[in-house]
């Protein structure tokens, strides 16, 4: 197997990279503090990713941040600012609809792929009963529209293949430390081998759709 992975430093994609390697796969590892991939930067994105030749089993992009430049999560209207909205959908899904624009060439076409991008349910707008935290969930609600509109597109090159949105929990790692609250919590490494258990089930009947770590759909 070979596998991309996208954020490779991070928690939850460190516990991926660590795992798939366990199972003895041929792994291409991209971050921005080791490797200066920066989502937010097509040029970047391309860049990286030129690199990489043949076909990849699977690409992950795991990354994500609910705060972006110091500035928290919006818990009312006041608080909504132009700049902090674009940041948040420029990493958490312009990001890595980009990664899937230049990583299309890396699937095969004739035998089953993954592609799967780290959501959150609370980008479900079906879902959402609390409010607040407008950037980070209106970036994930785009990110699953952005995600969805392109699997459809690629299942007619790529018919065996399966593009989602993974919702892992609540994970303890330091972009949730601040957040979860008394919301139970599970290490990386159990959230990877719980994204990596669902992949595996799913059909490219599936494509395009958002499920969260147990393999159930999550309402748009």
């Amino acid at each position: 197997m070979r596998a991309v992975i996208i954020g490779a430093s991070g928690g939850i994609g460190a516990a991926l990279a660590a795992r798939l390697a366990g199972q003895g796969a041929e792994l291409a590892l991209f971050s921005r503090s080791e490797h200066g991939f920066d989502l937010t930067d097509e040029a970047s994105v391309a860049g990286h990713l030129a690199g990489l030749s043949g076909t990849y089993d699977l690409i992950f992009v795991a990354t994500g941040a609910l705060e972006l430049n110091g500035v928290p999560p919006e818990k009312t209207l006041r608080a909504l600012d132009p700049g902090a909205l674009a940041a948040q959908f420029a990493l958490n899904a312009t990001g890595p609809a980009l990664v899937l624009k230049h990583a299309l060439r890396l699937l095969p076409k004739e035998r089953p792929a993954r592609f799967a991008a780290l959501s959150a349910r609370v980008g479900s707008i079906g879902d959402n009963g609390l409010g607040g935290w407008y950037g980070y969930r209106a970036a994930k609600a785009a990110l699953n529209q952005l995600i969805h509109t392109a699997a459809i597109e690629i299942s007619r090159s790529h018919p065996q293949s399966v593009v989602v949105t993974l919702h892992p929990g609540t994970v303890a790692t330091p972009l949730t430390a601040k957040y979860a609250g008394s919301y139970k919590t599970i290490p990386p490494e159990q959230a990877a081998a719980n994204l990596l258990s669902v992949l595996e089930r799913l059909t490219p009947e599936d494509s395009g759709g958002f499920f969260d770590w147990q393999g159930k759909r999550i309402p748009w």
